[in-house]
């Protein structure tokens, strides 16, 4: 930090010289203060959390318990199986179905996890990555079944294969083809789902990795660039796609950094859109994201001290301007969510949003002396950490030649240092600790999930038409082959009564599967 910026020590006196160019209008480039001119005055941020378990079932009435109870958008964990494409008879399923999200593998799946639920009145969010094209025809036909039109369905897929490779390991196929899927996601849904942001750019995996917050902006955006080059070799017209892009970034527990890191990763990104690729659409400038709270910041140990510290995560992520937020429960660090834990991570939300007053005022800790000087600090050190990425050749590039995963490991490594020295303080972890802890309830899966879903998706393969569903499957590996876009045949696959395990393996009879360098 320059000597001028402080008189003394953690003592800031005053603003960083030319802020005013930086800082802006709320709404208007470079959106440091906020994508809309009167942010959360007009419309709170969307209460969206995230949930899935067991069943189709179990998930749904999940999702209605917390509809009913003032969430308003959702957003669905799927189980590893799931993430993987693989259908829950697979061997590799064992042990797995059901067990931190919920299991898909069918048309029948999708539609019971949607029971009851209008597609037309709210936005769903999918963390769903390899298979995202995949979850997404399927949620469409559900959409269609319900006699909804693709062009009033709202929500996100995450889509974020990058990531994948960086710091979240569920990847299938190796990294070109599953470029190729990303952006032929971005040409359909442009054409066909107007409304549905095509990807969720995510920093919060890169994070949870034990990247700094400076990482997580750079790495993130690095990997956006990545997918806007893509698309536009593809021939893809530029603010034709862009305004769906859409960001995900953890909220971690220094409330100011968190702040400061949300504003100049949305700055960072105006810049890139509008300079270096000349995107003309304002909305292609803007960098709307959804936050979740830090999952690797919970700790075992006396949770219910975790649901101070998602109150904290949760206001950072209202001060830096997010547009949808998830709070993590506090049990989360033992389990999945309780009914209990999930209301109370909720009404986290709603007491931040109707009790605190940070809604009262557009960008409210803007213009802090110290905030305006972590925004400053954050930009330059993910511009300088995005261009090492850009000398690489770029995000794959980067990724392949492990250099992103090797800065992330390292600062990793560092943190953990620093908990075990005691230089860095974890209440009740390394500081502050009790001989004796009361018991927390922990959320439990049937057994017997493996099991039955195993038996539902045989008795489904067995109610079909199997020459039909061969046929589709052939035709998705023809396509494969060659350069069409592959959305309509995944489609199709599933409207034959295909299975995700299906649609996907007849992608890997043509990709392969990734298999990492070492």
């Amino acid at each position: 930090m320059a000597e001028n910026d402080h008189v003394t020590e953690g003592l800031y006196e005053r603003l960083p010289e030319d802020y005013r160019e930086r800082l802006g209008r709320p709404g208007a480039y470079p959106f440091t203060r906020g994508v809309y001119p009167r942010m959360y005055l007009d419309r709170l941020w969307t209460m969206r959390q995230y949930a899935g378990f067991g069943s189709a079932e179990e998930t749904n009435a999940r999702f209605r318990y917390l509809l009913e109870r003032g969430q308003t958008g959702l957003s669905v964990a799927f189980d590893l199986p799931t993430q993987l494409g693989l259908d829950p008879d697979h061997p590799l399923a064992m042990g797995e179905v059901g067990r931190v999200g919920v299991s898909i593998a069918t048309i029948d799946d999708m539609r019971r996890l949607f029971e009851g639920i209008p597609l037309d009145r709210v936005t769903t969010s999918m963390t769903i990555n390899a298979p995202a094209m995949m979850l997404l025809a399927l949620y469409l036909l559900v959409a269609e079944e319900q006699g909804v039109s693709w062009d009033r369905v709202g929500g996100t897929i995450q889509n974020d294969i990058l990531k994948e490779y960086i710091a979240r390991g569920t990847y299938i196929y190796p990294p070109q083809p599953s470029m190729r899927l990303v952006t032929d996601v971005f040409e359909f849904a442009s054409r066909e789902v107007p409304r549905w942001n095509t990807i969720s750019i995510s920093g919060y995996h890169i994070r949870e990795a034990g990247s700094t917050a400076a990482q997580e902006i750079a790495f993130t955006l690095a990997n956006g660039k990545a997918y806007v080059r893509a698309a536009l070799e593809r021939g893809l017209e530029l603010d034709r796609f862009a305004p769906r892009l859409s960001f995900f970034f953890a909220s971690h527990n220094d409330v100011f950094e968190e702040a400061a890191k949300f504003r100049a990763a949305r700055r960072l990104w105006a810049r890139i859109m509008k300079e270096e690729f000349g995107a003309e659409n304002p909305k292609s400038w803007m960098l709307r994201f959804h936050t979740q709270t830090g999952g690797s910041t919970l700790t075992a140990q006396q949770p219910l001290n975790n649901v101070v510290r998602v109150a904290y995560q949760a206001l950072a992520a209202v001060l830096g301007g997010t547009q949808s937020l998830h709070t993590n429960a506090y049990d989360e660090a033992l389990g999945l969510p309780t009914e209990e834990s999930a209301l109370l991570a909720l009404r986290t939300q709603q007491i931040l949003a109707y009790e605190s007053g940070v809604t009262r005022a557009i960008d409210p800790a803007g213009g802090s002396f110290y905030l305006e000087h972590l925004t400053d600090r954050l930009e330059a050190e993910a511009r300088q950490l995005i261009g090492q990425v850009e000398e690489l050749g770029g995000s794959v590039r980067a990724i392949e030649a492990g250099f992103i995963q090797r800065e992330i490991e390292e600062s990793a490594w560092r943190y953990q240092r620093e908990i075990e020295n005691e230089e860095r303080i974890g209440v009740g972890l390394n500081r502050f600790t009790l001989e004796e802890e009361p018991p927390v309830p922990v959320m439990k899966i049937d057994p017997e999930t493996d099991r039955r879903r195993a038996a539902e998706v045989r008795a489904f393969r067995e109610r079909r038409d199997a020459a039909a569903v061969q046929g589709a499957l052939e035709a998705l590996e023809r396509a494969a082959r060659g350069r069409e876009n592959l959305f309509p045949f995944v489609l199709e696959a599933f409207r034959r009564r295909a299975t995700l395990g299906e649609v996907a393996g007849a992608l890997k009879n043509v990709w392969g599967e990734y298999q990492p360098a070492g």
